[in-house]
């Protein structure tokens, strides 16, 4: 078969935080991707407000880099898709691979293959694709090269690969530094033999497969990503799988239900380090970017108007955890971060509040993303979102608030399926690393859960590495508590291993929480008397209603609270004189830590300014009569 030399199409993999970012950086500024003078970002793949905060790549991206071979060979076109490390955001990564011919598998030197690692060589494996295995962060001081590459090897084989995938080549590096080489350097140096990421480059076009294609094939082009544009509208990314897509040129688009429309290319553009420049003509093997289809979504296929021939759709996992997202039905809907309306009427006008509002967003979040869903509930103003883990359905919460909406978010709940009559829930796979004399305490909580312990390993550093199988719905709220009883040491990562029969009830959370009894503004005479009751939420100062949850209790049940009360002026001197003991500074709740803290009864109310935890029923009588209804069915 007719093969093009001149291009490589490469996905970087790898666990969360093992450097793929940070590795195509490095690429692209030894490449030549940008001029002397160019003042550069750190991470400039992560191009997201949301991804920088993070630290992490929530978005599939691809670039482009022209390597010139050192024999003054043919300048090689290298297409890198940087996909994301979190198993949350899965679909990504599915989408990516679909773009490719191989892929980099970036594990750090000391923390070897985790999770995520498997998650992402599970799907690369399944799409029969060659490995390049990448040791990252040689220089750390902790690495421990050898152990890690056979790890890796032992994950391997523990994946089923054949012969041909087993036989991966290894590349030594320190991204950081922009430098590889193909000899094993000492445990935590940087490689002595390179100056630059030469022999990465090199293995890169040895050992990934150049795209072959069929002579006068009719044309076949995959959408495998959407983009948006203010001059263009919506833009789709795809790969050339057979013949030629050019500029002006009428296509056939096949959709999702198989019905066929005859398009015109508007724009034709190609990948150039970090932008698209105009392009004419691309060929079999080319990633590309089109406009001029306003409708078109992911999975669907470009054809030959004459010959049509659709491409597969695109799958991906099925959704492990939902949430219902609704509008903000609290008293402060609409009225600023202080809560006061008057002084925050000039924030409140570009406000989205409405059903009609929500809805549109959610639906448009349905077209670039494809391990979502959005299902319709008993009310007209709230839906029920599904996606692949809390972390995902977290960051999508975000961006809605950060453009101005204003929502109800229920308390995460996980999928369940029925499989031979039985309810089936899903599970995770926990690998956590913990110092020694925390072991007990993480032990104590997986079982809580209902965690299975399924292997331990003691490195001899004082680390111990332990793997647990656990229901999903055990890991809601897991996090905070983790980082708590290993006082901030601990590492987790978990993914996705299937579903089980449901484990029974599970209490994850012991205390109760503190309710606001009546709207008011929260004051420093009340929290000086409520702290002793457990930990506060807010500040003083703070607007708050009834129903709306001010604090953690210390004891199992729920408290209501008079926050707002003021002491009484009288003329009398006082012998205490006002002698107001520190008030402890309140615990201030993410989002994340907030959906985590939610029962059943509660819910998360979300703003631009702010993130309150409230009761599903605010009216104190009617959550009374509620309880006492439920008490007497028993």
């Amino acid at each position: 078969m007719p093969t093009r030399h001149d291009i490589r199409n490469v996905a970087i993999v790898a666990h969360v935080d093992h450097g793929k970012t940070t590795i195509v950086d490095a690429m692209l500024k030894q490449a030549g991707a940008f001029a002397a003078h160019q003042q550069l970002d750190d991470r400039m793949m992560d191009s997201n407000d949301l991804e920088r905060e993070k630290g992490i790549t929530i978005l599939a991206k691809n670039t482009a880099v022209k390597y010139h071979p050192k024999d003054g060979g043919a300048p090689i076109t290298i297409n890198i898709i940087d996909t994301p490390g979190h198993a949350d955001f899965g679909g990504e990564v599915e989408r990516g691979l679909s773009m490719v011919d191989a892929v980099v598998l970036l594990v750090d030197a000391s923390e070897g293959p985790l999770p995520q690692t498997r998650f992402v060589l599970r799907k690369a494996l399944q799409a029969r694709m060659p490995v390049i295995l990448c040791i990252n962060k040689t220089d750390r001081p902790d690495s421990r090269i050898d152990e890690v590459v056979n790890e890796t090897y032992d994950l391997f084989l523990d994946l089923d690969a054949d012969e041909d995938q087993i036989e991966f080549p290894i590349v030594y590096a320190c991204g950081r530094d922009g430098i590889a080489s193909l000899t094993k350097p000492e445990d935590g140096t940087v490689p002595a033999d390179s100056e630059n990421l030469e022999p990465f480059f090199s293995t890169i076009l040895e050992h990934v497969p150049a795209p072959t294609y069929e002579e006068d094939a009719p044309l076949q082009a995959h959408v495998t990503n959407l983009d948006a544009d203010n001059f263009l509208g919506r833009i789709a990314l795809l790969r050339v799988e057979q013949g030629e897509l050019r500029k002006g040129q009428t296509v056939a688009w096949i959709k999702r239900d198989g019905t066929i429309s005859s398009v015109r290319i508007t724009e034709l553009m190609m990948t150039e380090a970090l932008t698209r420049k105009p392009a004419e003509v691309a060929g079999p093997g080319d990633i590309c970017a089109v406009a001029g289809i306003p409708e078109i979504m992911i999975g669907e296929t470009l054809a030959d108007p004459e010959n049509p021939i659709a491409l597969p759709l695109i799958t991906v996992d099925e959704p492990a955890i939902s949430m219902v997202i609704g509008t903000n039905t609290s008293p402060m809907v609409g009225r600023g971060g202080s809560g006061k309306g008057a002084d925050a009427k000039a924030a409140v006008k570009d406000r989205k509040v409405t059903a009609r509002q929500v809805k549109d967003r959610l639906d448009r979040e349905l077209i670039g993303n494809v391990s979502l869903r959005v299902l319709d509930t008993e009310r007209p103003d709230a839906w029920e979102v599904q996606g692949r883990g809390e972390l995902a359905l977290a960051i999508l919460v975000e961006q809605m608030r950060r453009e101005g909406f204003e929502l109800t978010i229920g308390k995460p709940q996980v999928v369940t399926r029925e499989i031979d009559g039985k309810v089936h829930e899903p599970v995770e796979r926990m690998t956590i690393d913990v110092p020694e004399e925390h072991m007990g305490a993480v032990t104590q909580l997986m079982g809580v859960r209902k965690g299975r312990m399924d292997n331990m390993s003691n490195h001899g550093s004082g680390w111990v590495r332990m793997e647990f199988v656990v229901p999903s719905r055990g890991l809601i709220g897991f996090r905070t508590e983790f980082l708590t009883q290993t006082r901030g040491t601990g590492i987790g990562h978990s993914i996705h291993e299937g579903h089980e029969p449901w484990f029974g009830q599970l209490v994850t959370r012991n205390n109760g929480s503190l309710v606001a009894d009546r709207a008011g503004a929260v004051t420093a005479f009340a929290m000086t008397n409520l702290q002793e009751r457990g930990v506060l939420f807010t500040d003083p100062g703070t607007e708050v209603y009834e129903g709306m949850i001010v604090g953690e209790n210390s004891r199992a049940d729920d408290m209501d609270v008079n926050i707002t009360k003021e002491k009484k002026l009288t003329n009398m001197r006082s012998s205490s004189a006002d002698s107001f003991e520190a008030i402890v500074p309140p615990r201030k709740l993410s989002l994340e830590q907030s959906l985590e803290f939610c029962r059943d009864d509660e819910c998360v109310e979300v703003t631009p300014e702010a993130v309150r935890i409230r009761k599903v029923v605010l009216d104190q009588k009617d959550r009374s009569r509620t309880a006492s209804r439920a008490k007497s069915a028993k």
